[in-house]
């Protein structure tokens, strides 16, 4: 016998199968979407770890052959090769990418650059590169790998107050060893074991609190020594490492920083897109656990991505992170940067900013910080960071010059005097070069660059093709000449590309022109003789681009040289047989 149901209960009932029916529309699609989304954010990680493939291979030239290293200057920017040989000429047949750049903070003049060094373009083999200057940049000292022959990738650079400096490193087993210099020395030590994992970086606390000399470390927990565990701290100046922790949020391919209070902020791509940051003021007391305050999620309009046509075997670039520790008006702010596929259009990649104001517990609306027009060209690489007197530093690739088809790609700047309120016309401050030149048997050009700035300048490692080799570079960049207006149009550069280099048939070499102007394109070899003209007449503005044999020339280094009405630019040509 059935039950006998009142109208009440009949209501009661059917509201209750209404609740459950609307419940499973609005979530189901979440809970799918969610699924969809871990599940791409699985394919991303596993798409990027760093193993070895192939066995360590030397030069293919014994480093025996060279060739002029690329310099340029001007009122703005000045950028110089770093990976040279002791009498400051570029290495012929190997590749670099990857730079991490630090200052010492007792004699400023004093820097290093590590990067993943290739000995052999024909090899993906990577080691710890690294290059000193005790001149604040002019010229650099590459004295070799740190430990030759064995694998390292994934370089982080940082310094501490007392003056010593620190090179983070990733082996092969995804354990990240870290070697120390002592202060006004240029000798590494023979590394302390530091856990780690694929796509790990590192901060020091210079804030002269109860946590400087702390060294902090935070990696991928999907490759990590001990998972769950992705994170670090060493609180005897790298003596050791603490048995790592999980950090609240999860967050990955990203960057740390500490606020003026010696608060550790990490922010990285989160599991769900958008950014993560965690942080914790604990971290800073020796006799304390890390323990996390909170984390928050932070909407650029978009994600990190990579695996994309200018970069197709890497990220568009790591999440910025970076705290205004000045004593004005923004003292404490947070920024979050990073060059991210948007959301709202189809935008390959905008370099887009954040900021909080409370710690990091609330963030504005994404800004926009490239001013192109259109929706088509890749703002890639996005990187930031604060001054003391709080000015922001930004820099990206931009292939918004290059021809329809290509993704020649230049450096592009621009920085706020207002804690990101406004921000100054974007401005070019390299000649454009092919990002697909050099590879090492990798579809990259690396994953990242690294900037610090100081009150004058701020100071950039980076890497490039424009000698038609992937190589990494120093840049200071100056904000007394870059006026608010666009001076792109008064650059005093020429743009000239020779590929592939080496070369055994043809070559392509590819220049721009800023105006109509009488043009001499000519083969020189190294005592300056004329060997063949390219090109001797007036030519209009724009993207020119011609395609020389070389089987009529011996074997041996070349000079390609451009001149116009004022300017010339020459890079070399390599032509083996």
């Amino acid at each position: 016998m059935f039950p006998k149901l009142n109208k009440n209960s009949i209501m009661k009932k059917t509201d209750q199968l209404i609740f459950l029916a609307l419940s499973l529309l609005i979530f189901t699609p979440m809970l799918i979407s969610a699924q969809q989304d871990s599940g791409q954010t699985d394919k991303k990680l596993l798409m990027h770890h760093e193993v070895p493939d192939d066995a360590h291979s030397p030069n293919m030239y014994e480093n025996t052959k060279t060739s002029p290293a690329y310099s340029f200057r001007d009122d703005i920017f000045f950028t110089t090769q770093v990976n040279v040989n002791q009498f400051g000429q570029n290495i012929l047949g190997d590749a670099a990418n990857e730079p991490s750049i630090t200052i010492d903070p007792v004699d400023p003049d004093r820097m290093a650059i590590g990067w993943r060094q290739f000995d052999n373009v024909n090899s993906n083999f990577r080691q710890a590169g690294y290059g000193y200057t005790s001149n604040g940049g002019e010229t650099w000292v590459f004295p070799g790998v740190i430990d030759p022959g064995v694998f390292h990738s994934d370089p982080v650079l940082d310094s501490d107050l007392e003056g010593n400096l620190y090179y983070n490193s990733l082996s092969g087993d995804f354990s990240c060893f870290v070697y120390k210099i002592e202060a006004g020395s240029f000798g590494w030590d023979n590394g302390t074991y530091a856990y780690g994992g694929d796509k790990q970086w590192m901060v020091i606390d210079k804030t002269g609190g109860q946590g400087a000399g702390n060294i902090y470390s935070f990696w991928t927990n999907t490759y990590s020594t001990c998972p769950p565990g992705a994170f670090t701290r060493s609180a005897n100046f790298g003596t050791s490492y603490e048995d790592c922790i999980e950090v609240d949020g999860d967050p990955y391919w990203g960057t740390m920083a500490i606020g003026p209070e010696g608060e550790l902020y990490i922010g990285g791509s989160g599991y769900f897109n958008g950014i993560i940051v965690s942080k914790s003021t604990t971290a800073q007391n020796p006799s304390s656990q890390v323990n996390w305050d909170f984390f928050s999620q932070v909407s650029l309009d978009g994600e990190l991505t990579g695996w994309t046509a200018v970069n197709p075997a890497g990220l568009l670039g790591q999440a910025s992170i970076a705290v205004d520790n000045s004593f004005g008006p923004g003292r404490g702010n947070v920024y979050v940067l990073a060059s991210v596929a948007r959301n709202s259009n189809s935008d390959p990649a905008d370099v887009m900013f954040a900021k909080s104001e409370d710690g990091g517990m609330n963030w504005t609306a994404p800004m926009r910080i490239n001013d192109d027009v259109g929706t088509s060209n890749y703002q890639w690489f996005g990187t930031m960071s604060v001054a003391p007197n709080g000015r922001i530093d930004v820099v990206w690739l931009d292939t918004r010059d290059d021809n329809p088809g290509t993704y020649w790609s230049a450096l592009y700047y621009s920085y706020s005097f207002d804690q990101g309120e406004t921000w100054t016309a974007n401005t070019m401050l390299s000649q454009a070069f092919d990002p697909h030149v050099g590879w090492p048997q990798q579809d990259k050009m690396g994953d990242y660059f690294d900037m610090i700035s100081d009150d004058n300048c701020a100071h950039l490692a980076w890497a490039n093709t424009i000698n038609g080799e992937q190589d990494v570079y120093y840049g200071r960049i100056s904000q007394s000449t870059v006026a608010t207006e666009n001076r792109n149009d008064n650059r005093d550069f020429l743009s000239l590309t020779c590929y592939p280099v080496p070369s055994a048939g043809n070559t392509t070499i590819r220049y721009i022109l800023n105006n109509k102007t009488d043009v001499k394109l000519a083969i020189y070899d190294l005592d300056g003789r004329e060997i063949k003209v390219l090109v001797n007449s007036v030519q209009e503005a724009g993207a020119h681009q011609i395609v020389f044999n070389v089987a009529g020339l011996q074997e041996g280094v070349y000079i390609c040289q451009l001149q116009t009405a004022g300017l010339m630019s020459s890079v070399r040509i390599v032509v083996v047989r």
